[in-house]
């Protein structure tokens, strides 16, 4: 066994331009970061880490009854870098809790936005399917109509340089110094492309209102 995949959703975020806690609206019906985590666990992501802020039992309490593990970070303010080397901090310490008889090590981990309620459970399992590090492809990355997209899935050789990135721009620049190791992963849905910033980036959703 290769080892296992596993996805850390980043769900600490302030919606500062949504005026309220975007993670929350119902799209669909359904809780937007609980769609994320749901797609996560239905691709087959093992464990999946959930970074919130500290004292976000909102959160927590949409994601009621899925078999997911929380993180807290203390500096949302801090910006993406921040809550990846949480959720990178938090797959760690769960391969260091656990044996390899009963949990596998983690090989890599999917990161996984939890604004990007569009993306499909079939986008996580392509991707993980698509990756073999042996074979080049280290660092799997969606593409739809000819652009990249998120989520990204990770080769846990790459845990060491994500915990020291800093700022408000994720695992951006890592893409760009492996390049060489970046496999692209087509996919049929627009949902990896898909983000939500604003109210009216929900509209085209048909989400509850």
């Amino acid at each position: 066994m290769r080892g296992a995949t596993a996805g850390v959703v980043l769900a600490a975020g302030l919606s500062r331009r949504m005026g309220r806690n975007k993670l929350l609206v119902p799209v669909e019906g359904v809780p937007m970061v609980r769609r994320v985590a749901e797609a996560a666990l239905a691709g087959g992501l093992v464990p999946v880490v959930v970074v919130v802020r500290g004292g976000a039992d909102d959160v927590r309490q949409a994601l009621e009854g899925l078999p997911v593990t929380f993180a807290e970070t203390g500096r949302p303010e801090a910006g993406l870098s921040s809550s990846l080397r949480v959720g990178i901090a938090a797959l760690r310490a769960h391969g260091a809790a656990n044996s390899r008889d009963t949990c596998p090590a983690v090989a890599a981990a999917m990161v996984l936005l939890g604004d990007m309620p569009w993306v499909e459970s079939s986008d996580v399992r392509r991707l993980v399917q698509a990756f073999d590090p042996e074979a080049g492809r280290a660092i799997c990355v969606p593409v739809h109509a000819g652009r990249r997209g998120n989520p990204v899935l990770w080769a846990s050789s790459y845990f060491a340089d994500m915990m020291r990135l800093r700022g408000d721009v994720g695992a951006r620049s890592l893409l760009q110094r492996h390049a060489a190791y970046v496999h692209e992963v087509r996919v049929d849905s627009d949902g990896v492309l898909r983000d939500v910033d604003t109210p009216e980036a929900i509209a085209p959703s048909r989400a509850d209102r």
